[in-house]
């Protein structure tokens, strides 16, 4: 039997869940000459393949997000714009309708297009952190009690007396239905925040993204990056060692097992930071050019004139009185940092092998994320009371449709972004 004739049947006999695999398959099926439904690609149709069933392959194929490679794959900043945009709309309201609707957005774009790479892991974690906060706020408003007044009293905690010093803060007393729904309301907005940037983290392959900085910015990247990658591989660190534990039959839960697998995980980090401070010797990292002084000097005021603009600009347009003069000079100080940076790259003497660039698809990408922020921040001005319910008196939140209709734009990713290739791993043997 011919391979044409094999390729239905590998795609039809591709389980469901199996997402990647039956994508490859279609692929294999309208892409490879001789196939029987290739022949519905541009050109002389000759027998069935011809007809409306190989027309409509040829047409999913095109509209289907390709599979990632090195040649079409995202621009991490991309996923950081979009992140940070959710997360801007997230800091823009306190209706828990919203940001469980904004969580569930990052929440399918990562299962959609997460790869199995050990940054990856890190979003469940995020998610964990956030229901931690959530909890720890809610905690925190029950024992040091909360400034919003209330009147439906759930239950009275014994009050610990204070000096006068201290007036304006209290430990116990009486907890009020009031301040639950407040202190929940705003640890959810924190959590929501927590969790864009763990959708971020969960997308963006960090060397990539410090291989896109500019070259003044090389040294800072170093550490922010090494930042944002310790919870990672910390928490692929912690997965190893557990299954590692579970394996042998030891327990994995509880105070003991917890001390037992942490100094294992800190000699592991310790071993990460040692060799790569060996590698970034190796490669001759610090090393910089000759600058003349006159270069230097003008590089440090037009980045520091172009802070200054950009602090200067951003004020005027928050204040009422700035709106004129806000923009204009916003844009100046972007210009003058731009022109800084780029005049302080001269003393970075690294070389980028095969950078990364915007493409259409990152476009997209980041433009969706931004178009959710933007949407949000406009929202504030038609719909406040509906961004920010209240709570004295208590009543139930309500999903406003436009507020809600902005968030949309975010699962833009899930669609145009690149298909990460499947793992041997999670593909599972065809018939």
């Amino acid at each position: 039997m011919t391979r044409a004739s094999e390729t239905p049947a590998d795609a039809t006999a591709a389980p469901t869940g199996s997402r990647h695999t039956a994508r490859a398959a279609l692929r294999r099926a309208t892409a490879e000459p001789g196939s029987g439904t290739g022949a519905a690609l541009p050109g002389p149709a000759s027998g069935p393949a011809g007809g409306p069933a190989g027309r409509t392959a040829g047409l999913r194929a095109r509209l289907l997000a390709p599979v990632a490679d090195r040649g079409n794959a995202l621009h991490p900043g991309a996923w950081w714009l979009w992140a940070l945009g959710l997360a801007v709309a997230a800091s823009r309201t306190t209706n828990p309708l919203l940001l469980g609707l904004i969580v569930g957005v990052a929440g399918y774009v990562v299962a959609a297009r997460r790869t199995d790479a050990p940054w990856a892991r890190s979003y469940g974690a995020f998610v964990k952190l956030g229901l931690f906060v959530v909890g720890l706020r809610i905690a925190f408003s029950v024992v040091l009690g909360s400034p919003v007044p209330g009147s439906h009293e759930l239950f009275t905690l014994p009050e610990l007396p204070l000096p006068d010093w201290a007036q304006g803060i209290r430990i116990g007393g009486r907890v009020t239905a009031e301040q639950l729904v407040f202190a929940l309301y705003d640890g959810l907005k924190l959590a929501a925040l927590l969790i864009c940037v763990g959708a971020a983290n969960a997308l963006a392959n960090p060397a990539r993204l410090l291989k896109s900085l500019p070259g003044a910015l090389y040294e800072a990247g170093v550490a922010v990056v090494v930042a944002m990658t310790f919870a990672p591989n910390l928490v692929a660190d912690v997965v190893r060692l557990r299954t590692a534990r579970r394996l042998r039959g030891r327990p994995t839960g509880g105070v003991r097992a917890v001390l037992q697998i942490g100094l294992p995980v800190l000699e592991g980090a310790l071993e990460r930071s040692v060799a790569v401070a060996a590698s970034m010797d190796a490669r001759g990292y610090g090393r910089t050019a000759h600058v003349p002084a006159a270069v230097r000097r003008t590089t440090h005021v037009l980045t520091l004139g172009g802070l200054l603009g950009v602090c200067a600009g951003s004020y005027g347009l928050l204040a009422a009185e700035g709106a004129g003069y806000g923009l204009p000079l916003l844009g100046a100080g972007l210009l003058a940092a731009v022109a800084g940076l780029r005049l302080g790259g001269r003393r970075s003497v690294r070389t980028r092998y095969r950078p990364d660039r915007f493409g259409p698809r990152s476009w997209l990408v980041a433009a969706s994320g931004i178009a959710v922020a933007l949407l949000m921040i406009r929202a504030n001005a038609y719909a406040p009371d509906a961004l920010h319910p209240g709570v004295v008196p208590l009543i139930a939140p309500e999903l406003p449709l436009w507020p809600a209709l902005s968030v949309l734009p975010g699962l833009l990713p899930a669609f145009v972004a690149p298909v990460p290739p499947a793992s041997p791993a999670r593909e599972e043997p065809s018939a």
